[in-house]
């Protein structure tokens, strides 16, 4: 089992990460803010949907995944049709265009990534992929499972939580 200490730094840098996020979503296209580009590659991995499991897989409220898919349908990128299923709801779809722009989102965090690891070698980005892979598996799907998660502060001598929120 790792020393306190490197959990401490754990925490430190996985909390740094928000930094290396924001940059990364500095190169998406003025129109596309990280969240259409999560909703987009959300589409093209799991494929057509409904607004409450593109919520839960988003890990939002219902009332600001709306305001997402209504920003990338305005855009052409996801369309919205009837569900043949039940005729009051209404199934996400990513269009031709949808699928070209990730297609172009793909190419510039490809070139980024390039550039910022270009004093990386092959098996340190292997290592990464593999190590951070591993880490998501540790904690399942990371979604929110009805009221918030509280994890108790080892420092604490009563009975206070804290809770750990991204900083981004």
């Amino acid at each position: 089992m790792a020393a306190h200490s490197q959990y401490e730094e754990l925490a430190r840098q996985l909390s740094a990460i928000g930094a290396v996020k924001r940059e990364m979503g500095r190169i998406l296209p003025q129109d596309c803010p990280p969240a259409s580009a999560g909703v987009l590659t959300l589409l093209d991995r799991h494929g057509e949907m409904r607004m409450s499991q593109l919520a839960e897989l988003l890990a939002i409220d219902t009332s600001v995944t709306s305001r997402h898919v209504a920003h990338v349908c305005e855009r052409g990128w996801v369309e919205r049709k009837a569900d043949p299923e039940d005729r009051r709801s209404r199934l996400l779809r990513l269009t031709p265009s949808g699928r070209e722009l990730l297609g172009e989102l793909a190419e510039r965090y490809t070139a980024a990534l390039a550039r910022y690891l270009s004093d990386w070698t092959d098996d340190d980005i292997g290592c990464l992929n593999a190590l951070l892979a591993r880490l998501r598996t540790s904690f399942g799907d990371c979604r929110p499972r009805g009221a918030h998660h509280h994890v108790p502060d080892p420092r604490a001598t009563h009975d206070s939580r804290t809770t750990l929120a991204p900083t981004d």
